[in-house]
């Protein structure tokens, strides 16, 4: 990740980041829980992905991924944004599987003195995580077939992009 100016503190130390891939539904509660309710922070943000039914035509979406390495890549992707901006603490959540129409990809939250900081790292956190997380995801349509592996988007290096040029 090149957008970074100058290093600063990471969260690798303050025992409130979690990262982790799982198959089961997210338990947002329980993933919100895992921050600190100590007053540390003033704001949390958290944003959660989707999966569409892209008009009626997708039974399922089927996602994979590189096991251990899916995390080591998410945590150094939340390390890395917390030395752009003061994070107190994160919760990075991905499913892998079959994933149905209307349920939850991904969970992310993340708590910081101010809302602008945690708004901004959420944000980032995404954009990096869909061009640089190692998950693949295929179609399962409503007519029984297979469709090919998801490839990526140029809108996803776009996104990323942007936090270069900031």
């Amino acid at each position: 990740m090149r957008f970074l100016k100058q290093p600063g503190p990471y969260c690798r130390d303050c025992g409130i980041a979690t990262v982790r891939v799982q198959a089961e539904r997210i338990d947002f509660a329980q993933a919100a829980s895992t921050l600190p309710s100590d007053g540390s922070f003033g704001a949390l943000v958290s944003f959660t992905g989707y999966c569409r039914d892209e008009a009626g035509r997708l039974a399922a979406l089927e996602i994979e991924h590189y096991p251990g390495m899916a995390e080591g890549q998410i945590g150094k992707i939340a390390e890395t944004v917390a030395t752009r901006w003061p994070l107190a603490g994160w919760a990075i959540i991905h499913r892998f599987g079959m994933i149905l129409p209307g349920e939850e990809i991904v969970f992310v939250a993340c708590a910081s003195q101010h809302r602008q900081a945690a708004f901004e790292a959420a944000s980032c956190i995404m954009d990096f995580m869909k061009t640089e997380a190692p998950f693949w995801k295929r179609e399962h349509l409503v007519d029984g077939s297979i469709g090919a592996w998801v490839e990526a988007r140029d809108t996803d290096a776009a996104a990323t992009d942007r936090w270069h040029r900031l």
